[in-house]
């Protein structure tokens, strides 16, 4: 599951592949379309709600996907 949620990052960040430890902020495509974009891949795909505050304290894919899984 795990891995399936990195690729949906990474599509959504128009990147091949991304890490846990890479940072949000150092991705081109990272602004409001693609927070957006997440916000919605959360809530359809893993049935979660993630706003738009809370997706601004997160620093790392890590942090992303923590908060997705658990």
């Amino acid at each position: 599951m795990k891995e399936k949620l990195l690729g949906q990052i990474a599509e959504i960040l128009e990147v091949d592949d991304v890490t846990i430890n890479e940072e949000l902020n150092n991705f081109d495509e990272w602004d409001s379309l693609t927070a957006l974009s997440i916000i919605a891949l959360v809530d359809s795909d893993y049935n979660k709600r993630l706003s738009n505050i809370q997706l601004k304290g997160f620093v790392t894919i890590g942090d992303l996907v923590a908060f997705i899984l658990n």
